[in-house]
């Protein structure tokens, strides 16, 4: 299941920056962000997929969404520019960011490659 952040929930369980000035991942789990918004048209095509994963990967991942209209501050701590914007947070390392509505297998591909390197990828 797929969760939506604010900027207090994201220092809780993604980054505070205003705590931290060495990227600090908060997490349990590495995650997905997703930086959307409602008018367009490529976030909407990727949100069932990202649903989907949220899903498929339940207890190895999160998958976090973040409306860039709502949360202005968060976007902009993240230089978001273009949306969809997808950031990747492996655990213990820098997070990277993906832009475009991307389809599932470049997705799974990423989660795989970033977020869940030491595991065997089941298909």
């Amino acid at each position: 299941m797929t969760e939506h952040l604010t900027k207090e929930t994201f220092f809780e369980k993604v980054f505070n920056w205003e705590k931290n000035k060495e990227w600090k991942y908060e997490g349990d789990l590495p995650c997905i962000i997703d930086f959307w918004a409602e008018w367009c048209q490529p976030c909407k095509m990727v949100a069932p997929v990202l649903e989907e994963l949220s899903e498929e990967y339940a207890g190895k991942i999160h998958v976090y969404k973040v409306n860039t209209e709502e949360q202005q501050e968060l976007a902009a701590a993240f230089g978001i520019r273009s949306i969809p914007s997808l950031l990747f947070v492996p655990m213990d390392e820098q997070p990277q960011m993906a832009v475009g509505a991307l389809p599932k297998e470049t997705l799974k591909q990423a989660i795989h490659e970033v977020l869940l390197k030491d595991e065997v990828k089941a298909d």
